[in-house]
């Protein structure tokens, strides 16, 4: 069943946790966080989103983010 979709507005803060499927790894290695943190700078510079916090776990990770020019679903479609 799918989530609510989240209440966005620009300027809203959201904790965004993306996790893998069935607790699977997400990152086998730094290089693939340092791939992760590079395709995140890029999108967040694009749409002038803020991230004030980020926490790089095997199989999930979580990012507080400030909603920028873009919608928050859009940004987190493109990463």
């Amino acid at each position: 069943m799918p989530r609510k979709a989240r209440i966005d507005a620009p300027g809203a803060v959201h904790h965004i946790i993306l996790r893998g499927i069935n607790r699977r790894k997400i990152f086998f290695d730094d290089s693939d966080r340092d791939d992760f943190l590079d395709r995140l700078e890029g999108i967040l510079t694009d749409s002038k989103t803020s991230c004030y916090a980020w926490a790089f776990m095997t199989n999930h990770t979580h990012l507080l983010l400030r909603t920028g020019t873009v919608p928050i679903a859009t940004v987190m479609r493109r990463l």
